[in-house]
C-alpha cells in the first residue's frame, strides 16, 4: 500500500487523451490500482503507468508501509528512539534514520538526537496521516447518518475533515464549522455549502475559537453535530487538549439534537486537559473495533449508541 500526501496547484491527468485539471488541493490518497482525488474515483490504471500523471507541485511525499508505521509509532509514543523503531520494524537503524530525515524534511515529525517526536499535536496534516484508513472508514459511517439536504455542525479534527469530504458525495449538504482547515479541504466540492464561524484563529490547528465563535454558533439549530475528541477515560469522560476548542464544542452541542463523537480507538485511555462531555451527554460514538470491551460496555451502560467499523 502506498499513501501520497500531495499539495499542488494543479494536476493534469492524461490517460488515452482524457485530461482533468484540479487546482490548489490538499489530499491524502491511497494508490493501489486507482487514483482517488477528493474521494472521487477518476480512472483505473496500473501503477506502472504512473508516469502519465504530471503534477505541478508544491510538495509530494510518497509514504511506504514502514514510514506510515513510523508516523503511527511516533504519534502513539510521543517520543521514541531510533533503536526502538529499528527493533519494532525489523530494519536497520540506518534505514530508520533515512526515513526520519525524509519525514522531518516534509514536516511530518521532528527529530532529536537519537529519535523522533511529533511536530505538533495540533498539526492537521500530520494528524490526517495517522491511522488514515481507519479514520476514512469512520468518516464513511458518520456520513451515512446524514440525509441529502441536511445542515450539520462539524467541529474540528482530522476524522471530521474526512467526514466533510464524504458529505460531498451527497446533495444539498450545508456544513457549519469552526475549522478553517475543513473549509479549505472541501472547498471545491460543489455539493457542499460551507458556513465558517468567526472567532479567534488558532494557527496550527486552523480552528476558530473564543466568545465570537460561541456567539455565532447560537444562530444555528441542527439535528446533528459531529465532534472529534483527544481523549476518553471512564473517570473523566471525553476530553480535549485545548480549553478554547472544548468550549466551542460544548456550544455546538447545545444547538444540536444529536451529539455524535467520531474518533479512532487510539483516543481511548488518553486524557486531555479540558473536559468536553460526560458519557450520558453523548448520543452516538463512532469508532473502530479496537475499542476495549470495557469502554464500550461503559458507554452503552450510559445509553450511548456505540457504532464500530
Amino acid at each position: 500500500m502506498i499513501f501520497i500526501i500531495a499539495f499542488y496547484e494543479e494536476l493534469q491527468y492524461n490517460h488515452f487523451n482524457n485530461q482533468l485539471w484540479l487546482r490548489r488541493q490538499n489530499h491524502i490518497v491511497e494508490l493501489s490500482h486507482a487514483i482517488y482525488v477528493n474521494l472521487v474515483k477518476l480512472s483505473f490504471y496500473p501503477l506502472t503507468n504512473y508516469h502519465l500523471i504530471r503534477i505541478r507541485i508544491w510538495k509530494v511525499t510518497f509514504l511506504n508501509d514502514r514510514q506510515i508505521a513510523i508516523l503511527n509509532l511516533v504519534s502513539e509514543k510521543k517520543k521514541i528512539n531510533v533503536a526502538s523503531l529499528s527493533e519494532k520494524l525489523s530494519v536497520s537503524q540506518v534505514t530508520i534514520r533515512q526515513d526520519l530525515k525524509m519525514l522531518e524534511a516534509d514536516g511530518m515529525l521532528k527529530r532529536y538526537h537519537g529519535g523522533a517526536m511529533p511536530v505538533s499535536n495540533d498539526d492537521m496534516l500530520r494528524r490526517l496521516s495517522v491511522n488514515f484508513e481507519t479514520k476514512s472508514q469512520i468518516a464513511k459511517m458518520a456520513a451515512s447518518l446524514v440525509k441529502n439536504g441536511e445542515t450539520v455542525l462539524i467541529e474540528s479534527g482530522s476524522t471530521n475533515a474526512l467526514l466533510a469530504a464524504e458529505l460531498g458525495k451527497k446533495s444539498g449538504i450545508t456544513i457549519v464549522t469552526n475549522s478553517a482547515f475543513i473549509s479549505r479541504f472541501v472547498r471545491d466540492l460543489s455539493n457542499v455549502k460551507i458556513i465558517l464561524l468567526g472567532g479567534e484563529y488558532q494557527h496550527e490547528s486552523e480552528v476558530l475559537v473564543g466568545p465570537l465563535t460561541r456567539l455565532c454558533v447560537k444562530e444555528f439549530h441542527v439535528d446533528k453535530v459531529f465532534i472529534g475528541v483527544d481523549g476518553f477515560s471512564q473517570s473523566t469522560g471525553f476530553t480535549c487538549t485545548n480549553l478554547f476548542r472544548a468550549e466551542v464544542a460544548k456550544s455546538m452541542a447545545q444547538q444540536a439534537q444529536q451529539i455524535i463523537i467520531v474518533t479512532d480507538s487510539t483516543k481511548f485511555n488518553e486524557v486531555g486537559v479540558a473536559s468536553q462531555f460526560k458519557p450520558h451527554e453523548v448520543d452516538i460514538v463512532i469508532t473502530d473495533s479496537k475499542i476495549s470491551p470495557e469502554d464500550q460496555n461503559f458507554l452503552e451502560s450510559s445509553n450511548v449508541n456505540v457504532i464500530t467499523i
